[in-house]
């Protein structure tokens, strides 16, 4: 596959994933506000995190939750955000404690716990690395109806197109909506702290 048709590949991916989370989210509203108990975004999930704790839906209740997924292979997109991330969460000040984050991988064959470990050692401790094995991940992609798949590169070695999307989900676990982090990291905490 040249650069040219990987790279039309790969914005056709995204543009994919983005259209059917933004079908997703339409779906959701009522009157302009964002659905709550009824959101289709989300869903039971059991993985683990880069300490080899059991994390699943549960742990999203009692506290806002940032959700993003991607690789720790990822070149640009993925280490950008999660500085995003980890910039709006240190902005929460005294609110820190009231929210956290969820960088849930989509290639676990390579993002075992303990590469989550390493990589995110670089960003908030506050940021929980996911992984696990390829059902259950693929399970909590299509739950967060986000969008992952792997492309060969011509060297044997492979690359992961995924949804860039970043997911807001309030105390209650529920869906709030995406995330714009291309703002001050104070503009994000202050979204965030709505829903602590």
């Amino acid at each position: 596959m040249s650069p040219r048709t990987a790279f039309i590949a790969g914005a056709i991916a995204f543009l994919v994933g983005a259209a059917a989370l933004s079908v997703a989210v339409f779906q959701m509203q009522d009157a302009g506000r964002p659905a709550t108990q009824t959101s289709s975004v989300g869903g039971p999930f059991k993985l683990v995190d880069q300490d080899g704790k059991t994390v699943t839906e549960a742990d999203l209740k009692g506290k806002a939750t940032v959700v993003f997924f991607g690789f720790t292979h990822c070149p640009d997109v993925c280490p950008t955000a999660l500085y995003d991330i980890t910039q709006a969460l240190d902005a929460l000040g005294p609110d820190k404690d009231k929210a956290q984050a969820l960088f849930v991988t989509v290639d676990p064959e390579r993002d075992t716990p303990e590469a989550m470990k390493s990589y995110l050692s670089s960003f908030s401790p506050r940021i929980r690395g996911l992984t696990g094995s390829s059902e259950a991940v693929t399970g909590m992609v299509r739950a967060y109806r986000a969008y992952a798949k792997k492309q060969p590169l011509k060297d044997g070695d492979y690359t992961m197109d995924h949804t860039a999307v970043v997911y807001l989900m309030d105390k209650t676990g529920a869906f709030v909506a995406p995330l714009n982090l291309k703002r001050e990291p104070n503009e994000v905490a202050a979204e965030i702290r709505r829903h602590v």
